[in-house]
């Protein structure tokens, strides 16, 4: 009788170990399936193809902050550092986890070898999913300098005009003072001339510069001929010239013909003579030539003057500097000119360069690209 029931009751006991045996297999096999999707997620649909199209620094981070999905433009970014995103950014991805809620960072990373020493950022970071977050990062370095550029040139303009400015104020009062005086009222009225078409000249060349900066596309563009720009500028120039008995010389190809502003072109070489007639000494030559050099044409203005240090060469063409400032007032330089030639020259898709060596002269050199005969030809011509 014992071993009857004991048949039955080894089967109740062999099914329920079975069933916690399958139990405990089902249970293993589903924690496995959620390791596996928390090891290995789905991307969100479409992101791949969103992040691919974006044309700014993108990474989608997963839960770990672990870059999963990078945009082209990351690369240079220099969010990721040997695959790793830095801290900032992974701190920032925990901080919309938390909140839910957009977060946006301004950040400014060091760099070296480039015009700017820092890159700045404009960083925003949002959830896409429960687990994803998605970081864009906008580069503002481009604005940053623009807009310090922009104080820069305000402060350098208030500075410019409170000196003629102010000149004209104290001799104002000084002719008032001296009105018994017929001598001392022609100094001063000569000398109040003086500032006055200095302030003229200033004013002039900001309006230029103010017109031409930004690289805008040249509203009327017309076929130039670089005789006539040439002859325009030194024309312009006679004077100070003459004033100092200055030689101006021109020579060179003739007969060549660019696309262009003439006016404008006429502004840039005539700036170049002017300065180099203003830093020549007396009795001193300038020579201007025009050479055809494969498809581009270069005007040279040389000068015999006190020349540019190497250190000082690359800044020549910033508004206001002046490589020698109290030489510079004396002259009635601006400190603008040459920051008026180098944005007309670019503006028609030419360069400007130097050679200068202090006490050897200087050499400013215009390239621009010739334009076309009705041939398709470039248009050429041979020294006279």
């Amino acid at each position: 009788m014992e071993s009857a029931w004991l048949v039955p009751a080894a089967l109740v006991v062999g099914a329920v170990i079975g069933a916690a045996i399958a139990v405990t297999i089902v249970a293993a096999a589903a924690a496995g399936r959620r390791a596996a999707a928390l090891a290995s997620p789905s991307l969100p649909a479409g992101i791949d193809q969103v992040i691919d199209v974006l044309d700014r620094a993108a990474i989608l981070l997963d839960a770990s902050s672990t870059p999963v999905r990078v945009s082209p433009s990351t690369a240079d970014s220099g969010l990721l550092v040997g695959g790793v995103v830095r801290p900032e950014l992974s701190e920032l991805a925990r901080q919309v986890r938390i909140t839910g809620e957009p977060v946006e960072l301004e950040l400014v990373l060091p760099r070296t070898g480039r015009r700017d020493p820092a890159r700045h950022l404009l960083v925003r970071a949002a959830l896409v999913t429960g687990r994803w977050v998605l970081v864009l990062a906008e580069d503002r370095t481009e604005a940053v300098r623009l807009e310090e550029v922009r104080r820069d040139f305000v402060a350098n303009v208030s500075h410019e005009l409170k000196t003629p400015i102010g000149a004209v104020g104290l001799l104002a009062e000084a002719i008032e003072s001296a009105s018994d005086e017929p001598e001392q009222v022609k100094r001063f009225t000569a000398r109040l001339s003086t500032e006055a078409q200095r302030l003229a000249h200033l004013t002039q060349e900001i309006i230029d510069l103010s017109r031409i900066q930004g690289a805008a596309p040249i509203a009327q563009v017309d076929r130039v001929s670089i005789d006539a720009v040439v002859a325009a500028s030194i024309d312009r120039a006679r004077v100070a010239a003459d004033a100092k008995s200055i030689a101006v010389a021109a020579g060179g190809d003739r007969k060549l013909v660019v696309l262009g502003s003439e006016p404008m072109l006429v502004t840039a070489v005539s700036n170049l003579i002017s300065n180099a007639v203003q830093y020549s000494p007396d009795r001193s030559r300038v020579g201007v030539g025009v050479i055809q050099r494969d498809d581009m044409v270069e005007i040279s203005v040389t000068d015999q003057g006190v020349g540019i240090g190497e250190d000082e060469q690359e800044r020549v063409f910033e508004r206001f500097f002046r490589a020698d400032p109290a030489r510079a007032r004396n002259t009635g330089g601006t400190g603008l000119g040459l920051a008026i030639v180098k944005h007309v020259v670019h503006n028609h898709g030419g360069e400007v360069r130097l050679w200068s060596q202090p006490g050897r002269g200087s050499t400013f050199t215009i390239a621009l690209p010739i334009a076309a005969s009705a041939t398709g030809a470039p248009t050429g011509g041979v020294a006279a």
